[in-house]
């Protein structure tokens, strides 16, 4: 099957998949106003993501959680190298300007750069998911998860490529393994219930 005919057939996982992992700063830039207050700014970046990871688990109200993943999107923007952040930066203006080859060079650039850091990792698992590449996207995938296993917009990209390649059980344990870290995500839920009762139906 052509990469062309496999990314026309992808799931409704794909633009959860998209918005959850490849969020760039601008898009989510408007709402820290709103929502920095919930962490303490004095805590170091790994203290601050454990608090709010530990929220997200606690929270079930969909709104109050994305509120709180966006919080997580935020200190994941940040690399802590100036020199990294203005190349996700320029990264994510090619891949708004449909420059897919340009962003593809930031991205490697800042990669090669700071290779612990998870979001560029995942943004060019994202870029190459976009471009058809999923083998380079799922491999991408397992980097961002061996440098933070709590990465749910990682998670739903494996999800996503697992769903395409028609493993629904596999699709099922990366939508759990989302669900652990995310229970409020509300086409997760989905998800899992749709694949749930899929393969129930399917041993009976």
């Amino acid at each position: 099957m052509s990469a062309m005919r496999l990314f026309a057939l992808m799931p409704a996982a794909l633009p959860l998949f998209l918005v959850l992992s490849a969020s760039p700063l601008p898009a989510i830039a408007a709402e820290k106003d709103v929502i920095v207050e919930q962490s303490n700014v004095n805590n170091s970046p790994k203290q601050r993501l454990d608090q709010l990871f530990s929220q997200l688990k606690r929270e079930r109200d969909p709104d109050k959680a994305s509120s709180i993943a966006n919080e997580i999107r935020l200190e994941w923007n940040d690399s802590g190298s100036a020199t990294v952040n203005l190349l996700m930066q320029w990264a994510d203006e090619a891949i708004e300007e449909k420059r897919n080859p340009a962003a593809l060079d930031f991205l490697d650039e800042a990669i090669a750069l700071k290779p612990d850091y998870a979001e560029s990792w995942n943004r060019r698992a994202t870029l190459n998911f976009v471009m058809g590449n999923y083998r380079k996207s799922m491999s991408d995938i397992e980097h961002v998860l061996n440098l933070e296993p709590r990465h749910f917009g990682a998670l739903s990209g494996m999800a996503a490529i697992l769903s395409n390649a028609g493993n629904d059980e596999l699709t099922l344990k990366a939508w759990e393994r989302f669900l652990d870290i995310y229970p409020a995500e509300r086409t997760a839920q989905e998800q899992v219930n749709t694949l749930s009762e899929k393969l129930a139906g399917n041993r009976t």
